[in-house]
């Protein structure tokens, strides 16, 4: 018995180490793309859950994924255009696909604690970043991800176009359905404000009209008197909620909580449980204001 289960084991291993591979920059556009090639591609990620992709480096072994993949889907992010040139120099026979293709986006927001004197408006300002990345948090933007992704797939694997037809239109109706969902749940706390210390949630405020308001001044922690102003914000706009995420700091976040008797939520942007995530958040934002 355990020798045809060590047999077993071993033939799996096989067939899953012959599988043509694909490569991701972080784990929701692995569920993306999982979504319509199913299980005929491995899929290597660049970014791992918890990582973070500004100060993340390539390990040799992905690099070998990369190399091996048909094709490498990106969502411009910084890290992939500061190693954009070694990955082409390197993987030659790889399809790069831009998945935001089509999509407008918007300018990274960064928070201005320097209010003139003559208003108490709430600005917020373009910061040096530029283009924000964040585009896989709205569900109706992932849509055109797809669409992108499936039309890879079907130059890569023409042979296949019917499967990922099917599986990208089954898809589609699962956006549609979380996009649905999510309106429901956020609906009666339209206008309504959430701070988050990296400004990872742009999109997802602005489909669901919300505020979101970072903490971080210039990808940094405020200094003690931008902290002041932060609270002094947070009372302003009745903040009931404040997330913090694995890849950046906690320390500011928490202080504000503790001063606006706020609930700290850890919420991770770049989640491989995508669907799961997108959920919660939405969700934790409604319970705090209920």
């Amino acid at each position: 018995m355990k020798k045809i289960l060590f047999l077993c084991i071993a033939f799996i291993s096989i067939l899953n180490a012959s599988k043509p591979e694909l490569t991701v920059n972080i784990a929701p556009q692995k569920y993306f793309v999982e979504k319509i090639v199913k299980d005929k591609f491995e899929i290597n990620v660049m970014v791992k859950p918890g990582s973070s992709p500004h100060n993340y480096e390539p390990k040799p072994s992905q690099m070998k994924s990369l190399v091996n993949s048909k094709a490498y889907f990106l969502v411009g992010d910084p890290f992939e255009q500061a190693w954009m040139d070694k990955f082409k120099q390197n993987a030659k026979n790889t399809l790069f696909v831009d998945t935001t293709k089509g999509i407008e986006k918007m300018q990274m927001e960064e928070h201005d604690h320097e209010h003139e004197e003559h208003t108490t408006q709430t600005h917020h300002d373009h910061d040096h970043s530029g283009l924000d990345p964040h585009v896989w948090l709205d569900p109706v933007l992932v849509k055109t991800q797809a669409k992108n992704i499936y039309d890879a797939m079907v130059e890569i694997d023409s042979q296949n176009s019917d499967f990922y037809k099917t599986n990208y239109e089954e898809f589609l109706k699962e956006l549609d359905s979380l996009d649905e969902n999510i309106k429901t749940i956020l609906s009666p706390y339209k206008d309504k404000a959430f701070m988050v210390f990296h400004p990872s949630w742009g999109y997802f405020a602005k489909r669901y009209d919300l505020e979101q308001i970072s903490i971080e001044i210039e990808g940094k922690e405020p200094k003690p008197n931008e902290l002041v102003e932060l609270i002094e914000e947070a009372k302003k706009h009745d903040i009931k909620i404040v997330f913090v995420a694995p890849q950046f700091s906690q320390k500011s976040a928490k202080t504000i909580s503790k001063n606006i008797n706020a609930n700290v939520i850890a919420i991770d942007p770049i989640s491989a449980n995508w669907k799961e995530s997108m959920l919660d958040t939405a969700n934790q934002i409604a319970n705090s204001y209920k």
